[in-house]
């Protein structure tokens, strides 16, 4: 089969026909944004392609497309194509499916140092066309649905059902691969875990960091499996070894839209950052990795003090490795005490509003199986960062941090209607803020800047939801009679307020809904005051977006 090299920016934004019937077309570059329609043809070679966008995806007869490590392919499209999508080290992710346009088969590459990600919804498998094939531990299947539970079922060698555990309803086929026995996969190698839109979080090493076996230093990119890892039992201050059960490598692209602890830019801890000769090296890791200290793990996002450990931004897309041990363990990586890989569950990276089953490997819990607690308790990580931060006027080659960013009291607070119309306060006295409402008005967002503890008091506050203003008392005055709402202090609370323990008061994420449920008589004006508890400080022109605030609330 002959090859050539096409490049994404040659492909027009409405799309076409990339590849050719017989021809092996590896693409190159990424696209600048999402592209229209596009019809692969022959045999289409997607690698390091960065995040790609299709909004209708087609596959030639006899055509096929590989998603290689470094590639996110994603169609929006509620059709899927029919053909065969080859998931080798990258993903693939439909969250809009419904349907099918004929037999799909999604085939997964090996799992020894890659991870294979796939995003389907419930409903594009429900006439059957789509099969899942060389299915092995450490692949990742995310099902968009609405089930409490699912179960696992062999049905002949290599063939497995997911099902609805209450009625046996059958969800998905798996095909699974071999493992090195020559012996099909059962469903004793997979599990099922549900999430419910939280964030996906991974732990993980980036490639060059040297973990300690007993063969010496290996480089995490080099482990394999049933290699001897050094492990720290710090209960007994002894060294044992555990062998790699699994060692996964994946690829993460930053999102640098996002805060710089979700962006995913992975965290630089330069060299005796920690003590001298820990790390005896440049140390990189993703934010949520763990640090050991004193019989504890703390995140290493808690510890960012943009000297000596600092979110390195020149790295904007990179693989990752995970290095799972039979046991969570404490191991040691660039010379400092670090954790093994523990799947909680969380191997594959999906969100979406509702329940979603994840197909992998068997899940565990910190709670159970941590081979020491996690944690984000302010008043051990504080310390530990004030004293890690100090260290830092000693560490050669420190980062340079960046300009302080400019703060402000004021929560430059408004409403907006319905309709879209903004009403600015008519007065201001203290906490009180009052806004002259228009007739008819049903609905208000209340609106202001939002910050986050985590920013605003330092790192080792594991607090990170956006917040508003704190919002008492609320009194519309209309036609001569005074109506107090307290739609925001119920247990059920409109979109954009905090949970709280509080009775009178409750914070916003800084656009919370606030009905008015019929108060403002019809053709009637009205004014509302809104008693302010708490707002600020802000940071300035750094103010989260839509999507920010719906991942904080």
């Amino acid at each position: 089969m002959a090859t050539e090299t096409l490049s994404w920016s040659d492909v027009d934004q409405n799309g076409g026909t990339v590849g050719s019937a017989g021809t092996t077309t590896i693409m190159t570059g990424s696209p600048s944004s999402a592209i229209n329609n596009v019809t692969f043809a022959g045999d289409v070679i997607l690698d390091n392609n960065g995040a790609i966008t299709l909004q209708i995806l087609n596959i030639s007869e006899n055509s096929k497309v590989v998603v290689n490590a470094g590639t996110d392919l994603t169609t929006d499209s509620s059709t899927l194509p029919s053909g065969t999508i080859e998931i080798n080290g990258g993903s693939f992710s439909a969250p809009n499916s419904s349907s099918t346009s004929g037999k799909l088969d999604i085939t997964f590459g090996d799992t020894t140092h890659q991870t294979n990600t796939v995003t389907i919804t419930d409903n594009a498998l429900k006439d059957g066309n789509v099969t899942f094939s060389n299915v092995a531990p450490g692949d990742n299947i995310t099902i968009a649905a609405t089930w409490v539970q699912t179960k696992l079922v062999d049905v002949s060698a290599g063939v497995i059902k997911v099902e609805q555990a209450d009625n046996g309803t059958v969800i998905a086929t798996l095909y699974t691969a071999k493992d090195v026995d020559g012996n099909y996969y059962t469903s004793s190698a997979f599990k099922t875990s549900l999430d419910s839109n939280n964030n996906t979080i991974f732990v993980c090493f980036l490639p060059g960091s040297m973990i300690r076996t007993s063969k010496g230093d290996v480089a995490v990119e080099d482990l394999r499996f049933g290699d001897e890892v050094v492990t720290y039992n710090w209960q007994h201050n002894t060294e044992m070894t555990q062998p790699v059960i699994w060692a996964g490598k994946a690829h993460a692209t930053v999102r640098p839209e996002l805060a710089d602890d979700e962006a995913g830019y992975p965290v630089r801890i330069t060299k005796n950052a920690i003590a001298d000769g820990v790390p005896y090296k440049d140390m990189l890791i993703t934010a949520e990795h763990c640090l050991f200290f004193d019989g504890k793990f703390v995140p290493v996002r808690m510890l960012v003090n943009g000297t000596s450990i600092f979110y390195d931004k020149s790295i904007t897309s990179y693989d990752y490795y995970h290095v799972e041990t039979a046991q969570h363990s404490v191991i040691t990586a660039d010379g400092m005490l670090t954790e093994s890989y523990l799947d909680t569950g969380n191997r594959s990276a999906f969100q979406q509003a509702g329940k979603v089953v994840r197909i992998g490997g068997s899940v565990k819990s910190w709670a159970e199986d941590a081979g020491a607690p996690l944690c984000v308790d302010r008043a051990f990580v504080e310390p530990l960062f004030h004293n890690l931060a100090e260290r830092s006027n000693t560490v050669a080659d420190a980062h340079v941090p960046a300009e302080p960013v400019a703060t402000t009291s004021n929560p430059d607070l408004h409403l907006v209607t319905e309709t879209g119309a903004t009403i600015r306060p008519i007065r201001h006295d203290g906490q009180q803020y009052s806004f002259m409402l228009p007739s008819g008005t049903k609905s208000l967002r209340i609106v202001s800047r939002a910050s986050r503890p985590f920013d605003m008091i330092g790192p080792f506050v594991d607090d990170r939801r956006y917040m508003g203003v704190a919002v008492a008392d609320v009194i519309l005055h209309c036609a001569r009679q005074s109506y107090n709402i307290t739609t925001h202090l119920q247990a059920e609370k409109p979109q954009g307020w905090h949970e709280t323990d509080w009775t009178d008061c409750a914070w916003t994420n800084g656009d919370a809904v606030l009905p008015l449920d019929g108060s403002l008589l019809q053709g009637k004006m009205g004014i509302l005051t809104l008693t302010i508890r708490a707002a600020g400080p802000y940071l300035i022109n750094t103010q989260p977006t839509a999507e920010k605030l719906a991942r904080s609330a």
